[in-house]
């Protein structure tokens, strides 16, 4: 389904503080409400400002105010990252275009970018990626390599294959590059196989690092698995989810469903086996997993002047 754009000037600050924990001391930006890719079980969803299915904001004014924020800064940081709650390479051209700004404007500054993408990168994007590669950390999101099911769960995104590609091309160029497997999805992607799948292409292309999450539902979310997977599908993974309790996430703000703890432990220990297999070192979302870990995924990745932000906690 094509989604229906439309352009608005962005009224609050471009550079804005995150509610996930491990984004706390790194700005985030986001250059449109709502994403293309489409993918049935985004988070996003749930958001009060998400602007309807098919549907995207891009903030045409995020270039501009951007230049006026970093001129005011005393101190600019060290890096941003895009985007907590859309995707930065979603098929939008207007996005698009403005991400290619934002980072041309952020590079000269000094300032890194760290970004997590399902989205096709742009040829003139991966130059510009390349050219300054020690400003640069990305996750690249993979649950599966199945391209089946990779298009019923993230019809608009790129597909496994490309997303592979962009991994070899970003290690090979220089950038920290890690796979996130997330989310994971219970009676979906969370099989010894698929999981072998995603971990050993992922080394193949040159990745030693990788995030993990599963799936957390709220009432949206729901509705959207129901809505677009075929009803054997959206059974079995709302079947895991039956009797499981709320939790609160990003420091009580947040209350969403996840896997029974139990569940998770043994998840994310079996993935974090299957990883070590091809030499990828798993690390899971504390702020997702408050009840099982302070571990950071490294969603911003790791820069030199970084101090740890938190004493990680193996689950293995």
């Amino acid at each position: 389904m094509e989604s229906e754009v439309r352009v608005e000037d962005r009224k609050s600050s471009v550079l804005t503080p995150s509610q996930l924990p491990c984004l706390r001391a790194v700005p985030s930006v986001n250059l449109a409400s709502g994403c293309a890719h489409g993918c049935v079980y985004c988070y996003a969803r749930s958001y009060s400002q998400f602007p309807g299915e098919g549907n995207v904001i891009v903030y045409g004014n995020t270039a501009a105010k951007l230049r006026r924020e970093l001129q005011r800064k005393r101190r600019k940081p060290s890096h941003v990252y895009f985007s907590p709650s859309t995707d930065v390479f979603q098929p939008v051209p207007r996005v698009l275009d403005m991400a290619y700004e934002m980072f041309e404007v952020l590079f000269a500054a000094g300032v890194g970018v760290a970004f997590v993408t399902k989205g096709r990168i742009p040829e003139r994007h991966m130059a510009l990626i390349a050219k300054n590669a020690e400003r640069v950390r990305v996750q690249i999101g993979l649950v599966t390599t199945d391209e089946e099911v990779a298009h019923a769960i993230e019809p608009n995104a790129a597909t496994p294959a490309l997303r592979l590609r962009q991994m070899d091309r970003l290690v090979q160029a220089g950038v920290p590059t890690r796979v996130r497997v997330a989310p994971i999805l219970t009676g979906l992607t969370d099989d010894d196989a698929t999981l072998a799948d995603v971990f050993g292409a992922s080394a193949a292309a040159g990745v030693t690092q990788a995030a993990l999450n599963a799936l957390h539902l709220r009432p949206a979310i729901v509705a959207s698995l129901k809505r677009h997977l075929a009803p054997g599908r959206a059974e079995a993974i709302l079947a895991r989810y039956r009797g499981a309790a709320s939790l609160a996430v990003c420091w009580g703000k947040s209350s969403q469903t996840p896997l029974p703890a139990e569940a998770r432990l043994e998840l994310f220990a079996r993935a974090g086996s299957i990883a070590l297999q091809y030499g990828i070192e798993t690390h899971v979302c504390g702020c997702m997993n408050p009840d099982l870990t302070n571990e950071t995924c490294g969603l911003a990745g790791d820069w030199p002047d970084n101090s740890p932000i938190v004493e990680q906690l193996r689950l293995w």
